[in-house]
This record gives structure tokens, sequence and C-alpha cells, in this order.
């Protein structure tokens, strides 16, 4: 995080009347989580303990997000607008963040797509840790990487050849059997999707 008090005091409070606006997103999949405020003592304290404190308008006081339930917001780094009046803080969150149970209090937004390859993961990484009823998923991890390697290979292949026939719905409908079964091979390693994405970048930098 390269957010640090100097960076806290520049921030233009007065502009503000003391609050900040702050938008809240996951580290990861990109998805806003939700809104808050924050006068200069929540930011402070949110950078000393590394989870994110809000000013509660209504209750008038600090608070920090799932001090009750568990729930908090990790900080992993915070970015302030070209005005400095408002903050965007980059999260890791432990459980739902909206206090109605769901991942995200803007619940009836439609999720982007490489959102929702993030969700797939997790729900790849759940079928691995715990047997649902007729999971293929949870089917092929049991029959091990061998396998599983196997269906990256065959849909490789069936994905190579739809190409070939230049047929568009087919090599869709074929990408997505190969990227699913390329997920639960990185899940089978304990590789999630995010350390590719990573090293692409790293790649693309080192150009």
């Amino acid at each position: 995080m390269n957010f640090d008090t100097n960076k806290l005091n520049q921030l233009n409070w007065t502009k503000t009347n003391g609050l900040i606006p702050v938008i809240i997103q996951h580290k990861v999949s990109g998805q806003i989580l939700m809104h808050g405020f924050v006068n200069k003592e929540s930011l402070q304290k949110t950078l000393k303990i590394k989870k994110v404190t809000f000013f509660s308008r209504v209750k008038n006081r600090l608070w920090t997000k799932g001090e009750k339930t568990g729930n908090f917001l990790y900080v992993k780094n915070i970015i302030a607008d070209c005005d400095k009046d408002s903050l965007l803080i980059l999260v890791d969150p432990i459980g739902k963040t909206c206090h109605l149970n769901t991942n995200s209090c803007f619940k009836n937004t439609k999720i982007p797509r490489f959102t929702f390859l993030y969700f797939l993961e997790n729900l790849l990484e759940e079928h691995k840790k715990k047997k649902f009823n007729n999971s293929y998923t949870y089917s092929l991890y049991k029959k091990g990487i061998k396998r599983i390697s196997q269906k990256v290979g065959e849909e490789a292949i069936e994905t190579i050849l739809a190409a070939n026939y230049d047929n568009p719905k087919e090599i869709i409908d074929e990408t997505s059997d190969l990227i699913y079964h390329l997920l639960v091979l990185l899940k089978n390693r304990n590789i999630n999707f995010s350390d590719i994405l990573k090293n692409l970048q790293n790649r693309n930098k080192e150009k």
C-alpha cells in the first residue's frame, strides 16, 4: 500500500466538510462492494490497522467494517481521485460485505464478465473441498491431475478443430469448455487465475 499520512494530509478535507466519500472495490474481481465516508481520524485508523474504518454519520462515531460480524475489509491499496476529494480503496474482503448477506451492497448491479470469472474460480474451489451431488467438477478432482490434464488436452484439440471449421458458436462452446477445465487444473495445483494475469502484466511491462 503506497498511501501514507502525507497523502492523507494532502486530501481536500475543506471542500468535503471533513468527510470524504469512499468506494470499496474487491482487489481481484473488481466488483464494487460498498460506499461510505471517512474523516481524518477514521482514515488514520484504517492506515494503522489495515482494515477499512468509516465514520458513521448515523452513529456519529468511527466504525470498522466487520467489528461485529468479523467480515472485515482488509486494505490492499488506497487511491485518491484527481481532485483529492474522494477515495477508492481496494480490499480483500472476509465473508459477505453487505448486511443483507450479499457480496456487494449494489446487489442489483449486473456482474461484469471478468468478475464472474472470479466467482467461477471460487465455485470450483468449493467443489474441490466439498462433495456436491452429481458434481462433474468434484468427480474430476477425485480422478486426479492426469485425468484433468487429459481433459484440458482434449478440449484444446476440439477448440482448434472448431476454429479451423470457422464456426463461431462452436468455437465459443469449445473455448468455454477449455477455459473451465483449465481453471480446474489450476485449482488442482493451488494456482489462482489472478497469478496468470499478474504474470501476463509483468511480461507486458518487460516490453
